[in-house]
């Protein structure tokens, strides 16, 4: 699924995301990848399901994110689960550092897209839903998409 958002390419989200979270803040990172890794991604094969990110030694590097390897990539092609380092300031890894250091915020990856070329992640900063939480955004959703619905048939002649 490759769609274009704000003259990027979008290759892939994390569409549960924004359901188990609370979205506090985003960043946008580079990430380091090898050849095949780049190509396998511009084929849209790359998955955000149950990927975090983890400040290591003062690096960022994002786990689980599952690059499938390149068909006519042969000897070239890496683990597709490997840790990848992702390119950030220092003031962003410090403003991280502080972020993570406090109970329960994690860093999620939101989307991989390209931006001029380059692939980025948009990291977010974010905090875990209850299930209460997500129940009431559901009912919220529910609620709105009855009061369109009901609007659309009054409003319709």
């Amino acid at each position: 699924m490759i769609n274009m958002d704000n003259n990027n390419r979008v290759v892939e989200r994390n569409k549960k995301a924004k359901h188990d979270y609370h979205i506090e803040d985003t960043l946008e990172a580079g990430i380091v990848l090898t050849g095949t890794e780049v190509k396998s991604i511009r084929q849209g094969r790359v998955s955000l399901k149950e990927s975090y990110a983890m400040v290591d030694n003062g690096e960022v590097f994002i786990h689980s994110m599952h690059i499938s390897p390149y068909k006519q990539g042969n000897r070239y092609n890496v683990d597709p689960l490997r840790s990848r380092k992702l390119l950030l300031h220092k003031r962003e890894i410090s403003k991280l550092i502080g972020y993570t250091t406090q109970k329960g915020y994690s860093l999620i990856p939101l989307k991989v897209y390209f931006k001029r070329g380059k692939i980025k992640i948009d990291l977010a900063i974010a905090k875990g839903k209850k299930t209460y939480d997500k129940r009431r955004d559901i009912a919220k959703k529910d609620a709105q998409r009855r009061m369109r619905r009901h609007m659309s048939e009054k409003y319709n002649y």
